[in-house]
């Protein structure tokens, strides 16, 4: 199945789609995943709490959020490949950054559930038909294809690679 295309997905969800070039889900599991993971497993201890401003996310503040937000869309993908016909809601970001336990857990904790999580969403993305990748529902009062989610995935760990390499590391 090809890239997702204009009304696949809203105008939000743009610069997560274009943060990669890849055509395909496969493509997108063979060529970042290992990467991310590897990434994500090379944040320093050291830098567990750090945050680069006043007001932003700690490094952990950060993964915690790359977790729920996967978990979130991961969610999204399967109620829509299971042709789940509800319109489901939106979050907001920093009220779950708010209420997350990422103070209180160690960077090392937070990496294995990363990892875990990762290998849980390749495994169900890659297991997806196209049929199913071209099932199409509503979330944040936003149509979203199944293939278009997958994208977004990648493209938002993508986003906050970047953002460490940046602003972090």
């Amino acid at each position: 199945m090809a890239r997702p295309q204009v009304g696949d997905y809203s105008n939000f969800a743009k610069p997560y789609i274009d943060a990669s070039t890849e055509e395909t889900v496969a493509s997108l599991i063979t060529n970042h995943s290992k990467t991310l993971l590897d990434f994500i497993n090379a944040l320093p201890e050291s830098k567990a709490d750090f945050s680069y401003a006043e007001g932003k996310w700690t490094v952990k503040q950060a993964l915690q959020h790359m977790i729920d937000t996967e978990r979130i869309f991961t969610y999204r993908a399967l109620t829509f490949a299971r042709k789940d016909t509800i319109a489901l809601p939106g979050f907001e970001q920093d009220d779950y950054a708010e209420n997350a336990p990422a103070k209180h857990r160690s960077l090392a904790n937070l990496k294995q559930e990363f990892s875990f999580l990762r290998q849980s969403t390749d495994l169900f993305l890659a297991a997806l038909t196209d049929e199913e990748l071209q099932q199409k529902g509503v979330a944040n009062n936003h149509p979203l294809t199944v293939n278009a989610i997958a994208f977004i995935i990648f493209g938002h760990n993508l986003h906050h690679k970047k953002v460490f390499e940046e602003k972090y590391l």
